[in-house]
């Protein structure tokens, strides 16, 4: 079986990324910019909050051995996908929850998964995460990449 990649919006991409990297079937996961509206975005530019772009972590996995669902089970415990702009202290538009597709099998899959989770009423607020196609995927710059293996978590 192939492997597939999936987009990731949970807050900084640091934990994002450090979580995905920690799960079995997880080949690959980098952090990146997407659903902008500028080539090439900066980390700088990203955190003004002019590029519209979101903080994300591209996840390459293996399907034979980890189905889609359970990816999506971990993205649901990594992050609070019920507030606005912000995840802990990171406040901006950067910081939004979001997931992006690259098939529409997985856009079936990720919407199911979302209306498990609003109807298990395991949050009080509605979950707000957006589920859209996949665009252009930006690899962050490469002091971001593996963050907290290279610096330790704070």
């Amino acid at each position: 079986m192939q492997n597939q990649t999936i987009i990731f919006g949970a807050g900084c991409f640091w934990g994002t990324e450090a979580t995905f990297r920690r799960v079995n079937g997880v080949i690959n996961a980098v952090c990146g910019y997407a659903g902008g509206h500028t080539d090439n975005p900066t980390y700088e530019a990203v955190c003004s909050g002019t590029t519209g772009h979101i903080e994300v972590v591209q996840v390459e996995y293996d399907p034979s051995i980890i189905r889609l669902e359970m990816l999506l089970n971990h993205f649901w415990q990594c992050h609070n996908p019920t507030t606005p702009d912000r995840q802990g202290s990171d406040i901006g538009t950067q910081y939004r929850s979001v997931i992006f597709c690259h098939t529409a099998e997985q856009e079936i899959i990720a919407q199911k998964s979302k209306d498990e989770l609003q109807a298990s009423e395991r949050w009080k607020d509605p979950v707000i995460t957006k589920i859209f196609p996949a665009r252009q995927f930006y690899k962050a710059e490469e002091y971001h990449q593996n963050y907290f293996a290279k610096h330790g978590i704070r």
